[in-house]
């Protein structure tokens, strides 16, 4: 997420001084591509791995700040949820056995974190979307404590101007309304950085773009948010909504939001974008500057670009160009971020070294990328690759449109290979990565697809936290048992399980998916509900979704052998239902919700947010988890 340290006050001065240094950095940026400054001659690498943190019931666990204190690297650092944590990888030149070092490295980073997390009784993760993060989680005491992120969530909130709408459609519907820009908790990605010779970087980062769709495609791994199953790559769409700024006004008028593919290829120099950047993103994030950069240009020096660097951060354009300095030698390079962490670390790799490859064969193979596709196809095909993952259908340089496992395995594939050994990697490593991938594109198997396929797999009368709890359990196992993807079983349900752990809260079992009837409708709606769902208990609400009543089997039972209708005489919901309710929140403790329901001695508890509804727990969902939970007291007090 960039640069922590931020200023916090609302001072307009301030704002147009930081404008200007912002300016001057790009005039200093500009001046350093005419006079030849920049690195040419030198392909690089790195990498950023963001990984999710989970506690023993595989939920998340807000414990990032003291695992990095325990771990003491340097390379780690924070992410603006606290059950996220990013570790940054050493650069490497990009030939011989650069990505053998690549994978060793994180294999070691990410050893270093489950090691420490271990003595939290927590553990870490490579997900796009861990599937079991659940609305409460999502809360501004998971937020971490740092000003980036606190003014960044201030500043965009107020920007909006009112509840941002996140509206995802998939196999299932999400449709959030947001106070916050907390959702984005929710997004862990692996980034690979590719450096470049500035006079190449346009051809380059064209290119990118277009190799992003088949990349993407074949690494999908982010299918269920909040438990609905939407995108195979759900944090395209869920990364712009979360940090959307734009006002009802200016999304009206199609203004660009600050998460974007883009617009246009570039013509002839990178600055098209900063320039773009400038004009048309407002700046959100200043800080105390030590450095005038067109300053230290004159006197010899090379500028960090400071402030152009800091609003480039708060840009994510899907394939960034970043600036950097390198044994005093500044230079850009390609972060592509659009990528999911995981499902392995070799997976990871293996997404890379398609990329890497691809970067370096297709330029050579065909020259410029503008001449033979038009940008809104390379823009189609992102998103098209977003929703569907393998199973999609992409435009390719002829114009034609392929299936993607043809078009990679046909194509694409040779090509990477011939990009990487013209950089002289190592023979054994473009085997080893390339043929991971290769398996996986030719058994569809997608990390995304995957799981979709294990949870369609699973016993549908399973609570739905059980099938995701087991889902993140699954993909752990086979991470720690370093399972490339093409090794991984369909994840089951086991037979003995932590029960305990899956229903800590009532948000965890309850029921979602409501069948509700109106105040103002025929009782007999309410009895044919309850006949066909097999359900005792209807909840009414009214048309905004407000809970205003509930309906018993045991109430129509005594309204109908009490008060039989008479001959045309109606009898409507409203006054059947009963209205002195007892609800809970979704963050409610199971043995709180139980104890209660048996004082008040009913057998159904509402469970509401800001007045509306959005579940419901019987006394049927108590039988096993009330069971389970007594068992466990008895074995605490066994123990004592």
């Amino acid at each position: 997420m960039g640069e922590k340290n931020v200023s916090t006050q609302k001072d307009e001065s301030l704002m147009r001084q930081f404008t200007k240094a912002v300016l001057n950095d790009l005039q200093a940026l500009e001046q350093m591509i005419a006079d030849g400054l920049m690195e040419e001659g030198v392909l690089r690498i790195g990498a950023e791995q963001e990984m999710f943190l989970i506690d023993s019931a595989m939920h998340p666990a807000p414990l990032a700040m003291e695992i990095m204190d325990a771990a003491n690297d340097k390379r780690l650092t924070t992410e603006i949820g606290r059950f996220n944590l990013e570790a940054n990888l050493t650069p490497l030149d990009f030939t011989g056995d650069c990505l053998r070092k690549l994978e060793s490295e994180l294999n070691e980073i990410i050893g270093i974190v489950k090691k420490n997390a271990d003595d939290f009784n927590a553990d870490a993760v490579l997900c796009g979307i861990l599937p079991t993060i659940q609305q409460s989680d999502l809360v501004e005491k998971n937020l971490t404590p740092s000003p980036r992120y606190s003014e960044m969530n201030r500043i965009i909130t107020e920007l909006h101007g009112e509840d941002r709408v996140v509206h995802i459609k998939g196999l299932d519907e999400l449709r959030l309304h947001l106070h916050d820009t907390f959702v984005e908790f929710c997004n862990t990605s692996f980034q690979i950085h590719l450096q470049v010779g500035m006079r190449d970087f346009v051809k380059y980062y064209n290119w990118a773009q277009a190799v992003t769709a088949p990349l993407l495609a074949v690494a999908v791994n982010s299918p269920i948010l909040l438990g609905r199953r939407l995108w195979h790559e759900s944090r395209l769409a869920l990364f712009q909504g979360a940090v959307d700024e734009r006002s009802p006004t200016q999304q009206e008028r199609s203004r660009q939001p600050r998460v974007t593919f883009g617009r246009d290829w570039l013509k002839d120099s990178v600055l098209e974008i900063f320039h773009e950047d400038v004009a048309r993103f407002r700046i959100i994030l200043t800080r105390e500057l030590e450095e005038n950069s067109l300053e230290s240009l004159s006197q010899g020096k090379i500028p960090a670009l400071d402030a152009w660097r800091m609003h480039n951060g708060t840009i994510w354009r899907w394939n960034r160009a970043c600036y950097g300095v390198m044994n005093n030698k500044p230079s850009l390079r390609i972060e592509a971020r659009f990528l999911p962490s995981g499902p392995t670390v070799a997976d990871e790799i293996a997404n890379s070294a398609f990329f890497l490859g691809l970067m370096i064969a297709l330029p050579q193979e065909f020259g410029d990328v503008t001449k033979r596709m038009n940008f809104d196809d390379a823009k189609t095909n992102f998103f098209s690759a977003g929703r569907n993952g393998l199973r999609s259908q992409l435009i390719w340089l002829d114009g034609k449109t392929y299936p993607t496992q043809e078009l990679v395995l046909q194509e694409l594939l040779p090509l990477a290979r011939k990009g990487l050994s013209a950089v002289n990697i190592d023979a054994e490593d473009i085997d080893k990565y390339l043929e991971i991938l290769e398996k996986r594109v030719s058994h569809d198997k997608t990390g995304a697809q995957w799981m979709l396929d294990s949870l369609a797999a699973m016993d549908k009368t399973a609570k739905p936290n059980v099938r995701l709890r087991t889902l993140v359990s699954a993909m752990k196992k086979n991470q720690n048992d370093g399972k490339c993807l093409n090794d991984w079983d369909l994840a089951q349900i086991e037979e003995k399980s932590d029960w305990v752990d899956n229903y800590r809260t009532v948000e965890q079992f309850m029921t979602r998916d409501l069948f509700t009837v109106r105040p103002e409708d025929a009782i007999e709606l309410a009895t044919n509900l309850m006949d066909w769902k097999h359900v005792r208990h209807v909840p009414v609400e009214d048309d905004a979704g407000n809970l205003i009543g509930i309906i018993s089997h045991r109430d129509l039972l005594q309204v109908f052998s009490l008060n039989l209708p008479k001959n045309n005489e109606e009898i409507v919901v409203k006054n059947v239902m009963r209205k002195n309710l007892v609800t809970i929140s979704p963050e409610t403790p199971t043995l709180e919700a139980l104890n209660l329901m048996r004082e008040k001695n009913i057998g159904c508890l509402p469970v509401v947010k800001d007045n509306k509804l959005i579940g419901l727990i019987t006394a049927h969902d108590f039988l096993t988890v009330s069971t389970k939970l007594l068992e466990e007291r008895l074995k605490e007090q066994t123990k004592i």
